[in-house]
């Protein structure tokens, strides 16, 4: 893995956004070519720092090349609270004002999409298939046709603990899921989930309840994906 780190990102990221005790430890591990069209904001790490716990571009899945599109803008702050996993050619936009925060062991596969204007939350391993998408901004004005009442642009989005989101699942603003969540495939979450419970299964066009008593098996799993993702 370490041959096919980006060192020229790698040493500039850590030695610009962090103090010298930190940025020597290269906390931050960059796979593959992207792009830093600004990394004017905050970034923290908030525990114990380890060289390369943040694997932005990591090759952890059945894929093996990229595509080179991986594009990162930090405005805002962003935040990370343990060993961080994101595929290939991800697009990471945190606006100015925004805080983004990154739970231990979530993770973005490849070709995933973080946009982040007000407050994004995704818990400790919650985890996201490839193509999924996260933001907490529709980006343009809308408004009530009848009253001329304005919408508010964004919302924040809170992703629970032990979530699992399948292959291109799209979680827009108001999104709130408990912990040990389940989201099918191709879904679109748009609302507050919380009120199921835990360990639920949701999906559909919009995201609706469809079964409790499920999760994926973190126990089982949990020892493994930590041997094999945290460098």
């Amino acid at each position: 893995m370490y041959y096919s780190v980006n060192w020229t990102k790698t040493l500039y990221f850590n030695f610009k956004k962090f103090p010298y005790p930190i940025a020597k430890q290269l906390p931050v591990f960059f796979y593959g070519k992207v792009k830093f069209t600004s990394i004017t904001g905050a970034i923290k790490i908030e525990g114990v720092v380890k060289k390369g716990m943040i694997g932005f571009g990591q090759p952890y899945e059945i894929n093996t090349l990229h595509k080179g599109i991986a594009e990162i803008t930090i405005l805002g702050t962003l935040i990370f609270k343990g060993h961080i996993q994101l595929g290939k050619d991800y697009f990471i936009y945190v606006g100015d004002g925004g805080l983004c925060e990154l739970g231990h062991m979530a993770s973005l596969a490849s070709n995933a999409k973080l946009i982040c204007m007000e407050h994004v939350v995704l818990g400790d391993y919650a985890r996201f298939g490839s193509e999924s998408q996260i933001m907490d901004t529709n980006f343009h004005q809308m408004m009530d046709t009848t009253t001329g009442e304005k919408f508010k642009m964004t919302a924040p989005i809170r992703i629970g603990n032990y979530n699992y989101a399948a292959s291109r699942v799209t979680v827009l603003q108001n999104t709130t899921t408990p912990d040990f969540c389940t989201i099918g495939s191709s879904s679109v979450c748009t609302a507050d989930y919380t009120s199921f419970g835990s360990n639920i299964l949701i999906g559909g066009i919009p995201a609706k309840f469809i079964k409790n008593a499920i999760s994926r098996d973190w126990e089982g799993e949990k020892a493994l994906l930590d041997e094999y993702l945290i460098v």
